[in-house]
C-alpha cells in the first residue's frame, strides 16, 4: 500500500511543483488562464505558494503521515476551487479536465496516506 501512496504522492506533488512554479514565476499561459476563469492576476503568486507548499507537503508526507495527510487535504481542496472558478466562468476546456483530474488524484493520495498511516 506504501508504494502505491508513493508514487500516487510522487505524480501529485511534480504537478503542483510545476504549477506553483509556473504561477510564482508569472508564466503567460498561467497568467491567461487566470484571466479567462476570473481569478485576479495578481494574486497568482498567492495560488503558487500554496500549490509549491503542497507539493513539498506530499513528499514529506511520505516520511511523517500527517504531513502528508494535511498536504492532499489542502491539494484537494485547492482544486475543488479550481473547478468552482472554471464552473462559475462557464469555461469548460481542457484546463477544467486537468484540474478534475488533479482533485481525483488528490483524493487518492488523500486515501492512500491514510490507509497506509
Amino acid at each position: 500500500m506504501f508504494v502505491a501512496t508513493a508514487i500516487v504522492s510522487c505524480v501529485l506533488a511534480v504537478a503542483l511543483l510545476g504549477s506553483g512554479i509556473a504561477k510564482l514565476t508569472g508564466n503567460t499561459g498561467q497568467a491567461d488562464l487566470m484571466a479567462e476563469v476570473g481569478f485576479p492576476a495578481e494574486r497568482m503568486w498567492m495560488l503558487g505558494a500554496c500549490t509549491v507548499a503542497g507539493g513539498i507537503g506530499l513528499l514529506a508526507g511520505l516520511f511523517w503521515w500527517p504531513v502528508g495527510v494535511a498536504a492532499a487535504v489542502g491539494s484537494a481542496a485547492y482544486f475543488v476551487g479550481a473547478l468552482a472558478f472554471h464552473l462559475r466562468s462557464g469555461r469548460m476546456n481542457q484546463s477544467m479536465t486537468g484540474a478534475a483530474a488533479l482533485t481525483v488524484l488528490s483524493i487518492a493520495a488523500l486515501v492512500l496516506r491514510i490507509a497506509s498511516s
